[in-house]
């Protein structure tokens, strides 16, 4: 089924080569990878790379842009993302109720949809008791910025305004803010430099030199402030 939708953002292709974040954020959720994974908004098939592995029995990708779902289906096919992947060019809304997995995921995605709670309250169907629900996302309002607008963010958030959207019956395992030091050069780009868009070069030198330092200082901080934000919860 075709979801007839188009992506606004023009920023997957660069933060794809952020393969020390992705690494960074692979380590914090994959202990609730289960065998059968839902993720939501899988673009280009960046994240599916970082977290897909030939272990996990179901791997389902979903993508509203046929262009972008094209994509994950050429890298399945190529080798590029393992065979126990799938990909469906639709939206959460089009999944039948009799389909249930063990996690779904959604990884800079819940910022791009316009009816966040609404969006929840439909996957929280398709996910098995017991089953976790990962959530990352853009942290503070404060630096919301041109380059947010651009890439169609509605909001950023922080651990209030997340756990809103959980249903009351899930419990939260743990709700982490992530990249300290990337915080404040997120809040100095807001405060003065105003970027639309970052270029190749910085997203590389955030990664090369931001994260390994964050992750040192992140845990220092005890995950209380960070330039994204990190949720698990558990349907019990």
């Amino acid at each position: 089924m075709s979801a007839d939708y188009s992506y606004v953002g023009t920023e997957l292709e660069i933060f794809n080569e952020a393969v020390n974040w992705k690494r960074y954020f692979t380590e914090t959720i994959e202990p609730f990878l289960g065998n059968n994974v839902l993720e939501v908004g899988a673009g280009i098939g960046g994240t599916t790379k970082s977290l897909c592995r030939k272990h996990h029995h179901n791997w389902v990708c979903i993508e509203p842009d046929a262009v972008l779902a094209d994509q994950i289906e050429q890298k399945i096919s190529n080798g590029i993302l393992p065979s126990n992947c799938s990909v469906r060019n639709m939206f959460v809304s089009d999944l039948p109720e009799t389909e249930t997995y063990d996690t779904i995921i959604y990884v800079d995605v819940i910022e791009h949809i316009k009816d966040d709670f609404k969006e929840i309250e439909m996957v929280k169907r398709l996910l098995k008791k017991n089953g976790f629900l990962i959530i990352l996302v853009p942290a503070y309002m404060i630096l919301y910025s041109e380059f947010d607008s651009n890439v169609g963010h509605y909001r950023r958030y922080n651990k209030k305004t997340l756990q809103r959207i959980i249903p009351e019956t899930f419990k939260t395992v743990q709700l982490l803010y992530l990249d300290s030091v990337g915080l404040l050069a997120s809040l100095a780009n807001r405060l003065f430099f105003r970027q639309e868009m970052p270029s190749m070069q910085q997203i590389n030198k955030w990664d090369k030199y931001i994260i390994p330092i964050s992750k040192i200082t992140d845990p220092l901080v005890k995950y209380k402030a960070g330039r994204s934000l990190v949720g698990v919860w558990q349907n019990l």
